[in-house]
């Protein structure tokens, strides 16, 4: 990457070739990332005195004080580049999208000698087939669920398909043919298979058709009860197939991709498409966007298809795209196959095209109303609290151990009232060994404070889930530290008869704790807040309950994790055999080396 003392240096000495440039501020943070076909054309074009630029080009540009950029061979590794380094430095003028790890595919492993259907979140080149994405986990496990139910595949794992003595249960309830025990007919299973895929790629009418055809010849061999249970199977396949509703005839795979802006406000709806039926959506929001929409819809494009992303068949979009044919080019190169990108104007794509848009529209409106009613809740907050100011960031912190054991503490933290998890910490509590929540929540509340100052990162409102004692706690951390911040208490009521009584906020320097109406839109989001850091601080400490509890001697042999611990768990069955086993059986357990065998040998018998 070239370097230069002076911004006017730099656009000098640019080069006619593709690249990427980030453009930065005094401070080297960078504001934004650009691709060019010409490196020298386009970010001299930003810089032309008289240019007619737009408002928002205009007003990056003052802020410009630097200058970086990587040539590259073609503009395709521009494209590719540009999106990666957007996702590495998240600049202010870019339009970022988050990493979408909630995205799952169902990947049917073609290749093995049995195929068996997994959950997934990435897409690779293994020549397994994969189906998706789901936006939500529900909807693969229940897609599993039925087919599993329907069809009798194998569900284990390669490792316990190896090593399995006798059947599973799944045998019993004729869930599986287990192939794992017994000889299964290569080519009967592979007929299973092929209904699989039929059902997956929702081709009903060949998948019943050919069911419909094999319980007449069951019946007609007298096969009744294999008939009838092929008959509920039917029924089943309808009725699960009924849900999802065909809104193509071209019976390919289309991601609709529309968007609907308000100003800075940017909504991008995608509806997905696979093999004529509507699978599922989602949609994507942006608060602050300052690019132009073919820029924001181009960006989009490559990040959310990024590495390990499915491509479909077909990409429809609202608009034409100057870089159109490139972006096309470069995922027809990663599917292996052609790929279209498309702007419609008339027909069943522009069709689609409206539908998503109308989602986009909703769904922006929808977030207006939402973050319209967490104003108002902040405001009450700050007027009824008589807070500094409103509680743009608001963090809450929380205890949970069970008699001092397994200690934990949580803070969660919000943002414009909505979670911002990226910054939710635990904390495991390294200075109280017996039941004191207020020495913990000391601690916990002091680890965080004290790296607040020098991070330039501390919350506008902080929330300890208690009365007086915490509430006096978290006052003295910020004393030492001469730190202040808004401070509140909040305890749920308890009336004399032991019942749910109202919310008590509690607040420094007042004896009586203020009780908001229950019907208070602040007080719901205090709670809301108060809800998630219990959430998060039991779910730690039953993590490390459990741990505790599965704990053994293995833990403290060298070299065993804990898919070794649990292939030889699997293998000899207990604890008691390991320990009586001989170097050469215990080597004989899966993925366990000679060295290991050796190490757990030695550890039992003390050598």
């Amino acid at each position: 990457m070239e370097t230069f003392s002076h911004l006017e240096d730099k656009l000098a000495s640019l080069p006619a070739q593709p690249g990427v440039y980030l453009m930065k501020d005094r401070a080297g943070t960078v504001l934004y990332v650009g691709k060019a076909i010409s490196l020298r054309s386009r970010v001299r074009s930003y810089f032309q005195a008289g240019a007619d630029q737009p408002i928002k080009t205009q007003v990056l540009v003052s802020k410009v004080a630097d200058l970086d950029y990587l040539i590259t061979a073609t503009e395709k590794e521009a494209l590719i580049l540009e999106s990666n380094l957007i996702k590495k430095h998240k600049p202010r003028y870019n339009v970022n999208l988050k990493d979408d790890k909630h995205f799952l595919y169902l990947k049917f492993t073609i290749k093995e000698d049995y195929p068996r259907l997994i959950f997934v979140r990435r897409v690779e080149k293994d020549n397994s087939l994969y189906f998706g994405p789901y936006a939500s986990a529900n909807a693969v496990r229940e897609t599993i669920q039925i087919i599993h139910r329907l069809f009798p595949i194998r569900k284990c794992s390669q490792r316990i398909f190896k090593n399995r003595i006798r059947p599973c249960i799944n045998f019993q309830l004729k869930r599986c043919l287990a192939p794992c025990c017994y000889k299964v007919d290569q080519e009967e299973y592979n007929k299973i298979v092929k209904k699989v895929l039929l059902f997956l790629r929702g081709q009903d009418r060949d998948l019943i058709t050919q069911l419909i055809a094999e319980m007449n010849e069951e019946s007609k061999n007298l096969n009744f009860e294999r008939a009838a249970l092929i008959r509920d199977e039917i029924k089943a396949i309808e009725k699960t197939l009924e849900k999802q509703k065909i809104v193509s005839t071209r019976f390919i795979d289309q991601d609709v991709i529309s968007y609907f802006r308000k100003g800075i406000l940017f909504e991008i709806f995608i509806l997905f498409i696979r093999q004529g039926r509507m699978v599922g959506n989602q949609s994507f929001s942006f608060r602050k966007v300052e690019l132009e929409d073919e820029e924001v819809i181009s960006s989009f494009l490559t990040q959310f298809y990024g590495e390990g992303k499915y491509i479909p068949d077909e990409v429809i979009i609202p608009l034409r795209l100057e870089n159109q044919n490139l972006i096309e080019e470069y995922f027809s190169e990663r599917k292996g196959k052609k790929i279209k990108i498309i702007f419609p104007h008339q027909g069943d794509r522009k069709n689609l095209l409206t539908m998503a848009f109308d989602n986009a529209k909703l769904m922006l409106e929808n977030r207006e109303a939402q973050s319209e009613k967490i104003n108002r809740a902040m405001k009450k907050i700050k007027e009824s609290l008589r807070l500094q100011r409103e509680p743009r960031i608001i963090e809450c912190f929380d205890i949970s151990n069970l008699f001092g054991k397994e200690a934990v503490g949580s803070m969660v933290r919000f943002e414009e009232g909505e979670p911002l998890k990226q910054k939710y910490r635990h904390y495991k509590i390294k200075t109280v060994d017996q039941a004191d929540d207020y020495g913990m929540m000391y601690e916990v509340i002091k680890r965080r404070l004290t790296r607040g100052p020098e991070e330039q990162d501390l919350p506008d409102l902080l929330i300890v889930d208690g009365g007086k004692g915490q509430l006096q706690v978290a006052g003295q951390v910020m004393k030492e530290l001469g730190i202040t911040i808004d401070t509140i208490g909040l305890a749920k009521g308890k009336l004399q008869d032991f019942t749910k009584g109202p919310e008590k906020v509690f607040l420094p320097g007042r004896k009586d704790p203020l009780i908001l109406s229950k019907h208070s839109s602040a007080l719901h989001l205090l709670q809301r807040i108060r809800d998630e850091a219990h959430r998060f601080a039991i779910t730690f400490h039953r993590k490390l309950r459990a741990k505790k509890q599965t704990a053994s001697p293995l833990d403290s042999i060298p070299g065993i994790g804990p898919k070794k611990k649990k292939n030889l768990l699997i293998y000899f069955g207990s604890i008691k055999k390991i320990q009586h086993a001989e170097k050469e059986e215990i080597s004989q357990a899966p993925s366990i080396t000679a060295k290991d065998a050796e190490n757990i040998y030695n550890f039992f018998h003390k050598v």
